[in-house]
Formats: structure tokens, C-alpha cells, sequence
């Protein structure tokens, strides 16, 4: 069992970023990803450690980097921390199992998401709309319903507070028409893919998020990838169209929120006991189903 990290201190490394859940540091020309155990919900950090989900976190998400590359290059460089350069070495034992390396990128400034069945905030906007960002879906779908195609939905990317749904539209007059096409375009590939592999787990991805970079000229896949945090995992063997569904993701942690009636501004409120040890428990069972992984061996 992991020791519980909220925040990380390391002398010497200069702090890139520091992102919800990941604390970023310069590594020469290339970048160290640390995954905590933070939990945000609605865009808001949450006081509580999860137990194990940073180094969920990044084990899934280099499962799927290596899964997705022969789709699209991504940011991924490493996870064996005696690969590491030679300042970071000292840092190994805080490090193995919850970091990467991976390139330094030029990010896009979306979150790229893609939708493959109705629900959360989507479902809220279809009722209202018939349509999600604009885009307008056939009349009568109930809620966790699979839509006929998957659909791009992006959204801003927000360093503190919500991330706000945008237009494909307004994605094209900023970063121009042939790149906003060619992200669409992948973002839905990889979403295929993945949802065909994890099918023959018994999981349906409902729904996820993928970020992207300029490496040079080339666009390649960057952040994380597929993980319980960026996507909704639902068990196939449960799953029944016109209600919410059972997961494997931080959803558990958004029902207890909504329940108790949160108006999701910060500060959060503290998560009870039973809801921090079933989360974490989510995340384990979604890294061993999808990727064979077991965090208790």
C-alpha cells in the first residue's frame, strides 16, 4: 500500500505546474510528472487523499499511451525511475510507481472530449436542448443511453475553477479549421479503440477527455490518458439505458457530493471515510480489469 501524497516537495527540482492532481517539474528538456493522491470533483480540489490513486493514475495512463501509439505519438518517455536523469535519482523511492517522463510539449489550450453515451452534465444539457454543444441528437434518448455516433465535445482548459463547454466553432477560429478537424478526428479514433478494447473487458467508456501537444510540427497525445479521472468506466454487466450507472470512476465521489446538496464553489467539503476507502477501491479494480495490474500483490 502506498503512503497517501497530497502535495509533493522535492529541493533542488524546479515546479513547472501544478495541476489539480498532477505536480509537474522541469527534468532537463523533458518534463516529471508526478501523480498525488488528490481527487478534484465539479473542477474543485477535494481536502482528502485518495489511497492509491496517484499511482493508478499513472499506471493506466501508460497502459493506454502504449496501447494508443500506434494511432498517435504521445509524451511518454518513461516510468522506470533508474531511467531517470541523475538529479532525480535521489527522489526515486518518492517517485516509482506515481511518476513519468515524458517530452515537453507546447499544449493546446482544449480539453478534447468525446462522448459516446448520454450522461452527467451532457444528459442535463439534452433535456434543456436536444443537443449538446451545439450539437443536435435524435429526439427520446433516456439518460446512459448509447448515442449513434461518438461526438466531439470540447471544452476550455481552466487552471483553476470549471472548464467551460465551447463550440467546435469557436475551437476552429482559435487554433484554425485544419487543426480543429484533425483533433476531432483523433480524438474520436482513439475513443473507438479504446471503447472496443475495454468492451472486451466488460467495461463501456461512456465518456473521456484527451489533451494534446506540439512536439516540433508534430501533434501527439500529452497529459493522461483513459484514466478514472478523465473518463467515465461503466460495467458493461450492469448497465441498463434510463438511469445512472455503477463505475469505476470518481463518479462515486460526485454522487456523494450532489447528495449532499454541495453548490460545487470551493471549499470543498471533506469526503467520510467510507467514501474515500470505496474510491480508492474503484480505482484499483478499474487499473487491474482494464490492464491486468493489481496494486494489493
Amino acid at each position: 500500500m502506498s503512503k497517501e501524497i497530497l502535495s509533493t516537495n522535492f529541493p533542488g527540482l524546479k515546479l513547472f505546474r501544478k495541476g489539480k492532481v498532477r505536480d509537474v517539474y522541469e527534468a532537463g528538456e523533458n518534463l516529471l510528472v508526478v501523480s498525488t493522491d488528490r481527487i478534484s470533483a465539479f473542477d474543485v480540489i477535494l481536502p482528502n487523499a485518495i489511497p492509491d490513486k496517484g499511482a493508478v493514475l499513472n499506471k493506466i495512463s501508460v497502459f493506454w499511451f502504449n496501447f494508443t501509439k500506434s494511432i498517435i505519438p504521445n509524451h511518454f518517455i518513461t516510468d522506470n525511475v533508474d531511467e531517470y536523469p541523475a538529479n532525480l535519482k535521489k527522489y526515486k523511492d518518492e517517485l516509482r510507481g506515481r511518476s513519468m517522463l515524458v517530452k515537453k510539449t507546447r499544449v493546446i489550450p482544449f480539453e478534447c472530449v468525446v462522448r459516446g453515451y448520454l450522461s452527467g452534465s451532457a444528459s442535463k444539457e439534452y433535456k434543456k436542448t436536444q443537443s449538446i454543444c451545439g450539437i443536435k441528437l435524435p429526439a427520446n434518448l433516456k439518460e446512459s443511453d448509447k448515442l449513434p455516433e461518438p461526438i466531439f465535445t470540447p471544452s476550455t482548459k481552466e487552471e483553476y475553477g470549471h472548464d467551460l463547454n465551447i463550440s467546435l466553432s469557436y475551437m476552429d477560429e482559435k487554433i484554425g479549421k485544419k487543426l480543429s478537424d484533425y483533433i476531432k478526428a483523433i480524438s474520436i479514433k482513439i475513443y473507438k479503440a479504446a471503447a472496443e478494447y475495454a468492451g472486451t473487458k466488460g467495461i463501456i467508456i461512456a465518456d473521456t477527455k484527451f489533451e494534446f501537444g506540439r512536439d516540433g510540427n508534430e501533434i501527439i497525445l500529452v497529459d493522461e490518458v483513459l484514466t478514472p479521472d478523465s473518463s467515465r468506466f461503466w460495467p458493461k454487466a450492469d448497465y441498463k439505458p434510463g438511469r445512472g450507472q455503477a463505475s469505476y470512476d470518481k463518479q462515486f465521489v460526485r454522487d456523494y457530493l450532489e447528495s449532499i446538496k454541495w453548490d460545487k464553489n470551493p471549499p470543498a467539503p471533506s469526503l467520510p471515510q467510507d467514501v474515500i476507502k470505496k474510491t480508492s477501491e474503484k480505482y484499483k479494480e478499474a487499473l487491474k480489469v482494464l490492464a491486468g495490474i493489481s496494486l494489493d500483490k
